[in-house]
Order: structure tokens, then sequence, then C-alpha cells
């Protein structure tokens, strides 16, 4: 594979201001704990601990220890847990605080669980500190079934939200990881599912630098996430976790990455099965350990076990490896007496809380995004007699879960938050009995069966989409509701984390809102939006096109037509968009520092409630630079305001957020003035002030 240059962008323009967590001085304490275990292992023990499902060395006093467990958005997979809003609506917050307050109550879970199973001496999958999240991939084309993992088509959304949601896993203690983030998968794969195991993504170096690698950069860099997941697929024809330019040229010396690599589980495997890049199992082992992969998420690695005892393959080639897995386990507090980290006696009582139910709803209300109001919403229910909740996810439990999820003992389903928020003193009925209803409240869209991972879902597409509209029969019933209730308004409800064609539901409703995979409380906080308790503020992360026939072949990885980076037709919605109750207008946009990396705007709410509003900074290279890029979102601030109230809000923009990338891939600053636009979503859909830097 061509080797593609980064520049030197890490170090140059993010790491400096970057103090890692724990120090480089405490990792390197770490790092010679982790030598002094290895250096006692035999060669086959050594091999064995290179392997998701690590043995138990009882001599050593290290105890078995399986490296796989999830935390997309809430511990999973392991019993009770908070279950937040899928990735998707976390990112439609544009709340990289609150993101990263998630992150924290996460990681408090996964600790008192692993306290719990580690008292009973319970060492399998999922119970772990090595949590496999987040997905920073870019949702490039929204038939991905993945897509819902991600935090949208931005790579600098992606790379904040995943950024404050790593922060959050992994702590600020000075000498311990709260859990070890794991940034996936490493790099530039986003579909199709169906294909993965023998894809090549074959891409630029300029798509490269611009998109596909600018959320992992800021993980690695600024986060200082521990982890990194190479990917099943390849990079022109280099797969992932055999590639040296992308796990070791890249990764640890450009970016400066300290953590360890693990492979997506079978990915080994795929490298001789899939790809037939190599012709068996051992070859496919040698290759990716040559690379910089550190973990092998199965046990392909056992088709060394004879090299290794015979010396063929040397033990200290496992060293390396070993020495970076060991570190993070080590860091985690591993290996230190119980009571050592300031997380050991947290148990039963630390999961499921009320405090984190609170967030779980505060996320899903940020999260909401209301597309269409025409006048209906908020509802005021001292004027009405009746409501109906009625669709197809109405009381569906599973359509608030999303995928890579937990469990909780207490989901609120729409009907459940319609019926707590509206009370005892007005009527709610339900399907089949919606007929004297002033409002009707239809719930409609999909679950995480009919979009996700490959071999995860029903709809026997690799678990991709491939229609775009309302499935089959919701927009007839939408219709049949729209004619039986000729006097009732209807709100539409659409569960889902990728687009669809909404026209034609616009089209039958006075509301629609895009709520994604809420969470548990996700009917609560739909009840409360609907009846004006909570006032809409979300994004769309995503654009909605008009029609999937306005979309590339999914497999060109190319960018032209792709997002509203590189977009060449008018979207249905753009990424970005979302109403609210009341309205805010933008002042005296002005730069606050000689250079442009400040720039501040004052932001009044002109209307009669009190509301978020999320102020988007988008910059605009000059038109001589050949930025393909229409604009770029650089800067993002959620602002609460009271009716009338005016706000100051700055936004920082390093010397990064100008940079015009060339053919090579090589970024530059570019001569000129940029422009920056400041308002609550594109320039060109809503207003935006806007000020000039010469950066």
């Amino acid at each position: 594979m061509k080797k593609i240059a980064f520049a030197g962008i890490c170090s140059a323009v993010f790491v400096l201001s970057v103090q890692a967590i724990p120090s480089d001085a405490r990792r390197e304490e770490a790092a010679r704990q982790a030598d002094g275990l290895i250096e006692k292992m035999t060669p086959e023990e050594r091999l064995g601990q290179l392997m998701m499902d690590s043995p138990e060395i009882k001599r050593l006093g290290i105890h078995k220890y399986h490296w796989w467990n999830e935390a997309l958005h809430g511990i999973a997979r392991s019993g009770l847990a908070t279950v937040f809003p899928q990735s998707m609506g976390a990112a439609a917050s544009f709340d990289k605080n609150l993101m990263r307050k998630v992150g924290d109550i996460v990681s408090t879970e996964a600790r008192a669980k692993y306290n719990l199973f580690t008292a009973k001496d319970d060492r399998r999958i999922y119970r772990g500190l090595t949590v496999w999240s987040p997905n920073v991939n870019m949702f490039r084309d929204p038939r991905w079934g993945r897509g819902q993992e991600t935090y949208g088509e931005d790579p600098y959304l992606s790379g904040v939200m995943g950024s404050a949601y790593t922060r959050g896993l992994q702590g600020d203690d000075p000498k311990y990881l709260k859990l070890s983030a794991c940034a996936k998968h490493f790099a530039v794969h986003s579909g199709p599912e169906n294909l993965r195991h023998g894809f090549s993504a074959n891409v630029s170096p300029r798509d490269l630098n611009e998109y596909y690698l600018a959320a992992f950069r800021m993980l690695v860099c600024e986060a200082k996430v521990e982890s990194v997941m190479g990917a099943y697929s390849a990079i022109n024809g280099v797969p992932c976790c055999m590639n040296k330019w992308l796990l070791t040229d890249l990764l640890r010396g450009e970016w400066g990455f300290k953590g360890h690599v693990v492979s997506d589980v079978g990915a080994v495997c795929d490298i001789y099965k899939g790809h037939k890049t190599v012709k068996d199992a051992a070859l496919a082992s040698r290759a990716t350990i040559a690379a910089g992969l550190d973990l092998c998420s199965e046990d392909t690695y056992s088709a060394l076990k004879d090299e290794v005892a015979s010396g063929a393959f040397k033990s200290e080639w496992l060293v390396r490896p070993l020495r970076h897995l060991y570190t993070t386990r080590a860091l985690l507090g591993q290996f230190d007496p119980k009571g050592s980290t300031p997380w050991d006696n947290l148990g039963a009582e630390s999961i499921a809380t009320e405090g984190h139910r609170k967030v779980a709803l505060k996320m899903a209300e940020e999260s909401l995004v209301l597309v269409h109001n025409d006048g209906l919403l908020p509802l005021d229910a001292s004027k009405l007699v009746c409501v109906g909740v009625g669709g197809p996810r109405a009381q569906d439990e599973v359509a608030l879960l999303g995928n890579y999820c937990g469990y909780t003992d207490k989901p609120s389903s729409v009907l459940a938050g319609v019926l707590s928020v509206a009370g005892p003193g007005l009527r709610v009925t339900a399907d089949p009995e919606l007929w004297d209803s002033d409002v009707l409240v239809l719930c409609l869209g999909i679950t995480a069966d009919d979009e996700g991972e490959e071999g995860s879902s029903v709809n026997n597409a690799g678990a991709d989409r491939f229609q775009y509209e309302i499935p089959d029969g919701q927009l007839k019933y939408l219709a049949e509701q729209r004619k039986k209730h000729k006097n009732a308004k209807i709100v539409s409800v659409v569960f889902g984390c990728s687009p669809f064609d909404l026209a034609p539901v616009v089209k039958l409703s006075d509301a629609v809102l895009v709520v994604w995979y809420p969470g548990e409380r996700g009917g609560e906080a739909i009840a409360r939006t609907i009846f004006g308790l909570n006032n809409p503020a979300g994004r769309l992360p995503i654009t909605y096109p008009k029609s999937y026939e306005d979309l590339p072949d999914f497999k060109d990885y190319s960018l032209a037509g792709r997002t509203y980076l590189y977009a060449t037709k008018e979207p249905l919605y753009p990424f970005g968009y979302g109403l609210s109750y009341t309205t805010f207008s933008y002042s005296n946009p002005r730069v606050e520092s000689k250079d442009g990396k400040i720039v501040s705007v004052d932001v009044t709410n002109t209307g009669k409630r009190e509301g978020d509003e999320v102020v988007q900074a988008y910059v605009r290279a000059p038109a001589a630079a050949g930025d393909r890029r229409v604009h770029h979102l650089e800067g993002f601030e959620r602002v609460t305001l009271k009716p009338g109230e005016t706000k100051t809000v700055s936004i920082k923009l390093p010397k990064s957020a100008f940079f015009v990338y060339g053919e090579d891939g090589k970024p530059s600053v570019p001569a000129g003035e940029s422009i920056v636009f400041l308002g609550g979503g594109q320039p060109g859909f809503v207003e935006t002030v806007s000020v000039k830097v010469i950066p």
C-alpha cells in the first residue's frame, strides 16, 4: 500500500496542549509492572495472553480475562443497566458536556458490575473493563445498517462527541483508568455489511485525511483513547488488521498512540478466509503481529503454537504486543490489591440508580428532533378531551433500545409516557380505540431488528437498509387514520437511526418528531416534549436525502455527492436541522483574537418559551483554495436561553479548522479570508451571520 502522509498534524496541532490521563510517567510505571509479569511467562503463556479469551496463569497470580465488553450507549449484554439513547440520538443532542456525563455513568455501572462478577470469580465475556466503544466510523451513506452506532456523517461532530464519551468512560484519575475505551473500527469501512469480511475500501489520500480519519485522530490525539480496533475490511487492498502503515506508521508513529490495538472479532481469520491475502491462519497471525496488532479477538493465533514451541516464531516477538496489553491492564488496576482503585467498592447500589435514569431522560429529551410543526405542538392538555396513541411502535419497548444495548427493568413506551405525563384528567386511548381523539400520536418507524450489523437483523439484506420509505403498511396506516379522523390532529413519532423519506409522512401529519432509539426513558421524553414540558432542540446529525436515487453507489468510497460536506443535490432535511417551540436571533458576530482562534456571537431568545439553541460554526475556505467541501462544521455550543435573554457564545477555532487538503492528503492553511458562519444550522438553510477570518 502506498504510504499516505498526514503531515504530522497530530503532533503539530493537537498534542502539545493535551495532558494524558494517566500521565506518561504513570504509564511508564504501569509498563514496568507489565514487564515484570511478561518476563516470567513461558513462550506458550505469552501467546495465550494475546487472544481475546486470555487464560489464567495461576502461578503468577494472573486471572483469566476476557477482553470483550460493550458499552455503546450503556453497559451492554450483562443484565440490568441504565440504557441511554443510541449513539446517533446522542449525537443529535449536540451536547458534549452531557455526553461526557453519560460516559461517566456508564463507567460507574461497568466498574460496579465488574466488582460483582469478579466476587463470584465470573470472568467470562461481557464482564471486563475493556469496552469496545465508541464507534466513530463515518455514516457516509444512509443505507449502512450500523450507522446507528455512530455519531453521524460529520467528522468534527463525531470526534467531539466520541471524545467526550471516551473521557467519561476513562475518567480523570491520575493513577488509574476507570475503563479502557476503544475507537472503532479503524479505519474507513462503513458498509456494505454483507461484504465486510473481504471488502476493500478504495480511497484517495485526500479523502482519508480530510474525512475518514479525522474523528479517529481526535480520539487518539486529544481524548487519549486507550484502545483502537482494526476493521474487518481493507484500505486500498491491504486488510486493516495487517496494515502496517495504518497501525504502526500512522497510529503509533505520526499520532503517538500509546495504548493497545485489537482486531474486530474474526478479523484475523478474515485475512486468509475472506480477503485471501495469505494462505493460512499462521501466516495471517504473523502478518498482523508484524503490522502492529496487539490482541487477536478470536483464537486464530493458536495456529502459531507449534512455531512458538519450536522457536521458529521467537518468543521475543510477542513481548511488544503483550506489553501494550498488560500496560492497559495495569492502568486498570487489575494487578493491584483490592481497594487500590477509587472504584473497587462500587456495587449493586451504583447500577440503574434514579440519578442515572434522570440523565437517561435528559439525554433522550435533548436528542429529539422536531422536523415539522404546523403549530400543533406543544399540546395544551387543559384544552384536550382525548389523546389517542397508536401505530406499530406505540407500545414497542424494543424500539427504545437500539443495538449493543443493556436492559432496563423500567422501560417507558410512548403509550406509557403519554399516560404518565397527561395524568388521570385526560382520556388516553390506544389502538384500535382511537375514534374520538382530539389528537393522535402515531408511532412509526423501525427497530434495531431492521437495521444493524451483518447477521443481526431480520431484513435479509445484511442488515443494511435498501428501502427509503417508511416500512410497508405504515404509510397506509397513517393515511387511513388521517381519513378516519378528519377532525383530529396528528403527531407522527418516527423511530429509527437512519433517514427515511418523510415527505409523505409530513403531508399526512400536523407535526413530525424524529426520536431515534431513545433509550429506557424514551416514551416519557417524547410525551414531555409533545406536551411542552421539554422544548425540543435536537439537530439532525445526518442529511436526509430526498431519495436513495440521489446517492452514489453504496460501494464507492469517494466522497462526491455524499453528506452535506460534498453535497450536489438539495436534501429533504439538512444536517444540523431541527425546530424549536421558540425562536432565536443572532447579532454582533466578531473575531475575538487576531489569529481567528475565537469567534463570538450574541444569541437572543426572541420567542415566548425558554429553550435551548445549538449554535453551529461552519467554515468556508476562500474560493481560490480549491476546497471541495461546501463548508464544514468546526464548532458548536448548546446554550439555554429564557424568553428575551441574550447570551454571548464564543467558539474556539484552532488553525486546523481552516485546513484545506491537497490531493496528496497534506493540509495547508489557505491564503486569504475564510468565512465563518454562525447560526442555528447550515448557511443556506437558516439565517446565519458571518465573519471573515485570516487564519
